[in-house]
């Protein structure tokens, strides 16, 4: 499948209490953060009630620590949304951050059962990461809150809150 035959990020209203959740982002590139968190707000707004609190951290590699943070603090969100952007620069730096971003977020929410929306651009031009924050079928915060919508649906189906 091409990008020009993307589907529509979309989710199902999920059934019980009215969702709270967090939305951790990395705003080192604040325009297309915002705009992937602006997709990400156009979905959830289709789930009755919903509520998203958001925080700011430095930037993508403060992610995953925000993340079991949170956690630890005992908050009482039903997900995490997490929103960040790695540009491919001159040096390895970009290799050893994405690497360690994703293994980060992986673990933490593989580790505690807890349902993550993930939504680490990494890219090799800002233009890149320009097009996936637009305000499009292709916006990948809208897709990050699909996914964290999906796992949401999962826990509650399993009782697992």
């Amino acid at each position: 499948m091409s990008t020009a035959d993307a589907p529509e990020p979309t989710a199902t209203i999920l059934p019980g209490a009215p969702l709270r959740l967090l939305a951790i982002i990395a705003p080192y590139y604040k325009d297309v953060v915002t705009g992937m968190l602006d997709g990400a707000r156009g979905l959830l707004a289709g789930q009755p009630g919903a509520a998203m609190d958001v925080v700011e951290v430095a930037g993508a590699f403060e992610l995953p620590a925000a993340f079991r943070m949170a956690l630890r603090a005992g908050s009482a969100y039903d997900g995490v949304l997490m929103l960040g952007c790695v540009v491919k620069g001159e040096t390895d730096h970009y290799d050893f951050i994405c690497q360690a971003v994703c293994d980060g977020a992986m673990s933490v929410a593989a580790d505690t059962g807890a349902a993550l929306g993930f939504g680490l651009l990494t890219v090799a031009s800002i233009d890149q990461a320009e097009a996936r924050s637009a305000p499009d079928r292709h916006n990948k915060g809208a897709e990050a809150m699909a996914a964290l919508l999906g796992q949401v649906g999962l826990r509650r189906r399993w009782d697992l809150s």
